[in-house]
This record gives C-alpha cells, structure tokens and sequence, in this order.
C-alpha cells in the first residue's frame, strides 16, 4: 500500500504544471518571464552601446565592483563578444544553484562559437531580478 501511494505522488508532482513546480522553488512563471526580460534588454542595451543602460541591469554587488558603465562595458567588450554582439540567443533551462536562480542561454558569438551563457540572478528588495554575473562555457552540443 505505501508503495502505491509513494508511486501515485511521484505521478503526481511529475504532472503538476511548471509553474507549481516552480512556486515550491519560490519562483512563479512571471518571475520567470522578468528574468528573460531583463537578459533580453541588457543583452539589446550592448547592441546600441549603451553602456548606462547595460550597467543599470547588474545587481547593486555588480555596479561597485565595476565602479562604471565603461568599465563595465569595456570589460564585456574583451572577454563576452558572444554576449556583446550575439548573432543568435536561445534561453535555455532556468536552474538553481547554491539556493539562486541561474538562467542558461545559448549565444552564438560573432565568430560563429556557440556558448552557453550562465547568468546568476538576484531578486532585488521591490521584487524586480537583476543580473548579479556571467560566465560562458562551450557549447559543444550546439550547432552553428
């Protein structure tokens, strides 16, 4: 009888929808959706240049440590061409790590290199997400 009942709730959770899933994690699909919002807009804000605008969606962590948006842009500009002018973005699985959410995006760089970009994500005190880093591993899997 246990044994059934243990079988009828991993169905269960199994067939729950995502989005209560995700609620047990403390993330609804509108926190979801804003997290790729905001990827989305500093990922177009590097495409125009603007540094201002790309700095102002990193965590508050992120801005003192890069002290300005030229720094900070020039440090993009050198090491993350895939994010700085991306020919192609795909979001990828939405993760957790260490108890923060980590959204995966696939970019493919201007020199045809696909790269999964890890973006850590940091829900701010009014509730809005900003960027608190990325790194970029090779994306072997991808084609280009």
């Amino acid at each position: 009888m246990r044994f059934l009942l243990a079988l009828w709730l991993l169905f269960a959770a199994l067939a729950a929808p995502a989005e209560a899933q995700d609620r047990a994690f403390g993330l609804t699909s509108k926190d979801a959706a804003a997290i790729k919002d905001v990827i989305r807009r500093q990922i177009a804000a590097f495409g125009r240049d603007d540094a201002a605008g790309a700095f102002a969606l990193a965590t508050p962590g992120i801005r003192r440590t890069f002290g300005s948006a030229e720094t900070f842009i020039a440090m993009v500009q050198s090491g993350y061409m895939a994010v700085y002018r991306p020919r192609e973005v795909e979001f990828r699985a939405l993760l957790t790590d260490g108890g923060r959410f980590v959204q995966t995006v696939l970019v493919v760089g201007p020199d045809g290199v696909a790269q999964l970009a890890h973006y850590p994500m940091q829900r701010q005190p009014d509730g809005s997400w900003l960027i608190d880093g990325c790194w970029l591993v090779p994306a072997a899997d991808a084609a280009t």
